[in-house]
């Protein structure tokens, strides 16, 4: 079989208001230095957030954190608090998917998505790394995507789960880079 070039897509994850509202300046430059360097590379970018229908159909009353969500009359797809930061701006031709659970898969459109712009590699970038991060990886290894993770544009509260994530469990999967080394890559292609 000839080696293909393969196609890359960013996903931008959770970065909504709810979850990054309260991040200073500076955590959020990772963020909008790794899409602009999508952007200029041609590589899709595509935002990922959480949200609900009006009543939480979604949310059953056994899954503990998010039915915490539905008490708090949160995070509708509606909810000002579930659109994207605009920090983050998505341009009109970058899709915004939503998702009902920590998987960028689940719930959502996505797959349809990157199977129909034949994507095979997908860059993941986003809150929480234990969280949305973790459960995109596993699912879309399990998917047979090629993965990376950009280290420094994916944030978690609890900084020893993101130093063992980053240094021993995601490189099993994927390929982890900083920003500037995922940059310098797109530059010798």
């Amino acid at each position: 079989m000839p080696n293909q070039k393969s196609k890359e897509a960013l996903l931008v994850m959770d970065m909504q208001n709810s979850t990054i509202s309260h991040l200073d300046e500076e955590m959020i430059l990772p963020f909008q230095k790794t899409v602009e360097a999508a952007r200029k590379y041609l590589i899709p970018v595509i935002f990922v957030r959480l949200a609900f229908s009006t009543g939480y159909p979604e949310i059953s009353p056994q899954n503990k954190l998010f039915s915490m969500v539905s008490e708090s009359s949160r995070m509708t797809v509606s909810d000002m608090e579930a659109g994207i930061h605009e920090s983050l701006k998505p341009k009109s031709n970058e899709p915004i998917v939503t998702k009902s659970r920590f998987s960028a898969f689940t719930g959502s459109n996505l797959e349809i998505i990157l199977r129909s712009q034949q994507i095979d590699t997908l860059v993941l970038s986003g809150v929480a790394t234990s969280g949305a991060i973790l459960s995109t990886l596993r699912e879309a290894a399990d998917k047979d995507y090629k993965l990376k993770v950009i280290s420094d544009a994916c944030i978690d509260p609890d900084p020893e789960v993101q130093r063992v994530l980053m240094g021993k469990i995601f490189p099993k999967q994927s390929d982890v880079l900083t920003v500037d080394s995922w940059i310098a890559a797109l530059n010798k292609n």
